[in-house]
């Protein structure tokens, strides 16, 4: 086992983990530690967490030292010469004729490097480009093609709930959403309707998904005949979130709501079959 400290570079970018050495550290703290990208700036998030080796890639990177006001000096200068190169960047690839969206430029802590990430519908030459660019800022460059969920993270916006963007303000990490998961909730399958501004579905979809699965499994299929008390009936309509069956009695011609529990007494639904 491991004694790690979560670091997190961006806002709400991936946590990764560091040695702390024999630094104490609290959450909220900047902290300079050494990556595979060089010497990087980054804020604690997690303190005090054991994990074991199969949770990290070892040899674990040591934090260096406590961020400093003149660290935090240097990463206000980075950001501010990061929206010039912007500028720079776009103006080249207009100049180049490159079919690609300029979407943010990032300098490493260290500058050593600039980093230019785009979007492009396809493979992108840009050979010619990066010389041009190196010829500018005298450093090494990278770019960078990101997807369209990436560039959501990354510009921020507001969604159709009204709130700003999951991924830009606390998701670290993107998990898989499929269009089952909209239809186990009932949700409108029209594309305009559960697709956020990246275009992709929308991320909250994951949200409530294993509790519709665990509903699923607990309540019976609609269409399916239940003999209950007052007769045998088919199932029409489920309410997932609150466990009621809408079941209509043919015997009775009418449609009565019940609840799992009351299903169970009743013995139409047991609970071999509510936990299936």
């Amino acid at each position: 086992m491991y004694e790690v400290v979560g670091i997190r570079f961006k806002k709400a970018g991936k946590v990764y983990y560091f040695d702390p050495t024999d630094i104490p550290l609290e959450t909220g703290q900047f902290v300079i530690v050494e990556t595979v990208r060089g010497i990087e700036y980054g804020r604690v998030d997690i303190t005090g967490k054991v994990v074991g080796e199969h949770d990290i890639v070892l040899p674990l990177k040591k934090v260096m030292r406590m961020a400093t006001t003149q660290d935090s000096e240097a990463v206000r200068k980075n950001e501010e010469a990061a929206r010039e190169a912007y500028a720079v960047g776009v103006e080249k690839i207009q100049e180049h004729q490159l079919d690609m969206k300029l979407v943010d430029v990032e300098y490493t802590f260290d500058r050593n490097k600039v980093i230019f990430y785009f979007t492009a519908d396809g493979r992108v030459d840009f050979r010619g480009l990066v010389k041009d660019l190196a010829s500018v800022f005298r450093t090494r460059i990278e770019l960078r093609q990101i997807g369209v969920r990436d560039e959501a993270k990354m510009l921020g916006g507001i969604g159709p709930c009204g709130r700003m963007l999951c991924c830009s303000t606390f998701l670290g990490d993107f998990e898989p959403v499929s269009i089952k998961m909209a239809k186990d909730q009932n949700l409108s399958l029209n594309p305009t309707k559960i697709s956020g501004l990246c275009g992709r579905l929308m991320c909250c979809l994951k949200y409530e998904n294993d509790e519709y699965e665990q509903a699923k499994r607990e309540l019976p299929d609609v269409g399916q005949t239940l003999h209950t008390k007052l007769g045998k009936g088919k199932v029409t309509g489920l309410n997932m979130l609150e466990r009621l069956v809408q079941i209509e009695l043919k015997e009775e011609e009418k449609t009565i709501e019940y609840s799992l529990e009351e299903l169970v007494e009743d013995g139409a639904v047991t609970n071999e079959a509510a936990d299936r």
